[in-house]
């Protein structure tokens, strides 16, 4: 097993475990706030002199690690749910009330690959962040009890 891999499911073995906090702050992995947990497990670099050929590749291999981290939750929990943000930021920006953490992360994640922790009951969810071209890639794992909406 992959070092980063071990690591990154130990942190979410962590979150599955660990209480939500009653306000929203930043943590040692990202942050959190009522009924969730977001860690950042990687960030590239930016791409402010870059002309699309390195974003591209790193969108790549950013999707290839969140590939590789579900597959060992996939032995844990069985195949995930493909979750497309996309419709709930359009939800929100018409005004609709949407729970976080999936209102933020709608923003800036296009889908997850989501599964339920049986033993915690609690979503897992892992995507891959951009917020703008120019932004880094952030491979983030979500651990929240608000069911998608």
């Amino acid at each position: 097993m992959d070092v980063d891999v071990a690591k990154h499911l130990a942190l979410i073995d962590l979150l599955c475990a660990r209480e939500f906090p009653a306000e929203y702050g930043r943590t040692e992995h990202g942050e959190s706030g009522p009924g969730y947990h977001i860690a950042e497990l990687q960030t590239s670099g930016e791409f402010w002199e870059d002309d699309g050929t390195g974003s591209a590749e790193t969108a790549v291999q950013y999707d290839a690690d969140r590939d590789g981290l579900g597959e060992r939750l996939v032995e844990r929990w069985g195949p995930p749910q493909h979750f497309s943000l996309y419709s709930v930021g359009a939800r929100a920006m018409d005004g609709e009330d949407i729970e976080e953490p999936w209102d933020g992360l709608s923003s800036h994640v296009p889908d997850v690959h989501l599964w339920q922790s049986p033993g915690s009951g609690r979503w897992v969810a892992l995507g891959v962040s951009q917020w703008d071209k120019e932004l880094p890639f952030q491979l983030l794992a979500v651990v929240t009890d608000r069911d998608p909406p």
